[in-house]
């Protein structure tokens, strides 16, 4: 009898527990890896900006995305980020693998363009969107390294050698590459020396009334990023509409400051850079408008800005020069005074580069990126 019965109790406990394995729900789906941002704007009205990443030293993967936030929640565009990705590791920034940035499709059906690339070799599925949505003439604000935004090796195995920056092929309209075709300027040189003499921008004479200066008193543009060289007179129709002043830095170097030492409150102007070259004499443009075209292509709109980093914005002029850039290339009226307010938390890094490890090491994902912190 007892056997019997403690045979029942045995039957009644895994009766249970077959039943409690019955009820356990399925483990969910794996999210999505997100390996882009998409932040929706007036989805009623809103035009498509696609802001481009992928440099390995002024942390446009930092910038581009506040750029973006500005943009869609204060005056409503549609604003896609893309981001420098090693294929190995998707949703991760990885800004030193210069071959592949998803999600360059949404060019295909953007109305305009924010590039923020450096030496980029991307392969020719990816390199057609840019040639595509160039020959359709549509607008471009190009930040920083954008004027050496494509640079491919003789090894490699390219239908665009001649977006390169320094072009020198057969392609003769291409001549100095993509930067100095469509933007006016090739990489040139540091003008102010790198991460010891900051900018100050100040509007040219001949660009007082431009819109793009809206809202903006000359002199009130600063960032600690030096100002570049560039061949003057800029080609073309080029007109330039701030020029930068070369800072000398008041206190010391810190390598560890997010500004180097440098500060916003520094006013004495730099007579030379560390080569000996008298740097405020002439100024250079450090933001300029022009027309371009490419061969075969209809005319375009672009605005271009060297002053832009990731820390740069952490001033509200150069903010609002970049915006007004947005406004002004999509042929829209530009704000009086645009807000530019930072959207959510914003603590970008110093400018520099890093070796490979730092970036498998850091982790930096791109959902991580799109979050608003307020």
């Amino acid at each position: 009898m007892k056997n019997l019965i403690y045979l029942g109790i045995c039957f009644v406990l895994f009766s249970c527990k077959e039943q409690k394995k019955e009820v356990v729900p399925e483990s969910p789906e794996i999210e999505t890896i997100k390996q882009w941002l998409v932040f929706e704007g007036n989805v009623d009205k809103a035009k498509h900006i696609v802001l481009v990443s992928g440099d390995e030293e002024y942390r446009s993967e930092e910038a581009l995305p506040q750029l973006a936030k500005i943009l869609s929640k204060h005056h409503g565009f549609k604003c896609t980020v893309l981001f420098a990705q090693n294929p190995d590791t998707p949703g991760i920034v990885d800004a030193n693998y210069v071959k592949n940035i998803p999600g360059l499709e949404a060019l295909d059906s953007a109305d305009m363009m924010v590039l923020f690339t450096r030496f980029r070799a991307l392969p020719d599925e990816q390199m057609q969107h840019f040639e595509d949505y160039l020959a359709a003439g549509k607008p471009l604000v190009a930040l920083r390294t954008a004027t050496h935004a494509f640079n491919f090796k003789e090894s490699d195995t390219t239908n665009f050698a001649h977006y390169s920056n320094g072009y020198s092929g057969d392609k003769t309209e291409w001549t100095d590459g993509f930067g100095r075709l469509v933007l006016g300027e090739k990489w040139h040189t540091h003008h102010g020396h790198h991460k010891h003499q900051s900018t100050r921008g100040v509007i040219a004479e001949t660009a007082a009334t431009h819109p793009i200066t809206n809202g903006i008193e000359s002199g009130n543009i600063w960032g600690p990023t030096d100002v570049y060289g560039v061949r003057l007179p800029l080609p073309g129709d080029s007109n330039p509409i701030i020029l930068g002043q070369v800072v000398k830095r008041a206190g010391e170097f810190d390598d560890n400051d997010l500004f180097f030492g440098m500060k916003p409150t520094d006013t004495e102007l730099a007579k030379e850079n560390n080569t000996g070259l008298k740097v405020n004499d002439v100024l250079m443009p450090i933001a300029w408008t022009k027309t371009y075209q490419i061969p075969g292509g209809k005319k375009g709109k672009a605005f271009t800005s060297t002053i832009g980093a990731a820390s740069d914005l952490l001033n509200e002029s150069v903010r609002r020069l970049l915006v007004n850039g947005v406004f002004w290339s999509l042929d829209l009226s530009v704000p009086e005074k645009a807000n530019v307010a930072v959207v959510g938390t914003y603590n970008p890094s110093a400018y520099g580069f890093k070796d490979d490890a730092y970036w498998i090491e850091k982790q930096l994902s791109i959902s991580d990126l799109g979050t608003v912190q307020e």
